[in-house]
């Protein structure tokens, strides 16, 4: 079971976390449903998080909660490579086709990316 608690910073109302954009909570529901699974433990992931949150304060990134969950997702791409569930080309790959795909898609409408 997640323990919300262990993670720094969670932008968090009294129901629970809070999310200002749906991939934010997707991105969310990913980390917990891989911890879940077994992919990493929630240790591992609250210990990934905060490196990346202390990497962020080393460079003098503003600690105002608006790039939390840019945090959250480099810290889940760098353990889903590091336990190997998808290799870094495979990932790289894919996030510039999601780019591709946002760019072509028109406003208001859903960006649609196909299969790999």
């Amino acid at each position: 079971m997640a323990d919300f608690a262990a993670l720094p910073g969670l932008p968090a109302g009294p129901d629970g976390p809070v999310f200002a954009e749906p991939w934010q909570a997707q991105a969310f529901a990913l980390a917990v449903r891989l911890s879940a699974e077994g992919a990493f433990t929630w240790p591992e992931w609250a210990a990934t998080l905060a490196d990346v949150l202390k990497q962020a304060e080393a460079r003098d990134e503003p600690d105002d909660g608006s790039h939390y969950y840019e945090h959250w997702l480099v810290a889940l791409e760098r353990l889903v490579t590091a336990k190997g569930l998808v290799a870094p080309a495979e990932l790289h790959a894919r996030k510039h086709a999601w780019e591709a795909a946002y760019h072509a898609t028109p406003h208001g409408q859903p960006v649609e990316l196909g299969p790999t």
